[in-house]
């Protein structure tokens, strides 16, 4: 088993930046990408950034260029750096793992970004 947790999340006025953090533990060695996904209120949760294990990064469209996902392997955390925040950006952040084997992903609980405006 896998479990995160993510923390960074908080108020933020438009053109501001925050970093959120995934702290991963368990079996470690069966994560092939981690994810962040977002989901606003009465929206579904959408996948916004990935990292492989080989560190190849992908994002998605409506944040391409203003965010970068970063991996420390010597603290086991995932990073999301978000820059130039829009007010459309507030929204639940989630880490997500996915793993090779049995479970084969796992979640975390979720940090609050938030419009400061």
């Amino acid at each position: 088993q896998v479990q995160l947790v993510e923390s960074g999340g908080g108020l933020v006025q438009p053109g501001g930046s925050l970093r959120l953090s995934c702290a991963v533990s368990g079996k470690i060695f069966s994560i092939y990408a981690m994810d962040w996904y977002r989901q606003a209120p009465g929206k579904q949760r959408e996948l916004v950034a990935r990292i492989t294990s080989e560190g190849t990064t992908d994002y998605a469209d409506s944040m391409k260029g203003r965010v970068s996902i970063s991996r420390d392997n010597a603290k086991n955390t995932i990073y999301f750096q978000m820059n130039s925040l829009k007010t459309e950006d507030t929204a639940v952040y989630y880490c997500k793992a996915n793993m090779g084997v049995s479970p084969f992903y796992s979640w975390g609980q979720g940090t609050q970004v938030t419009d400061s405006s």
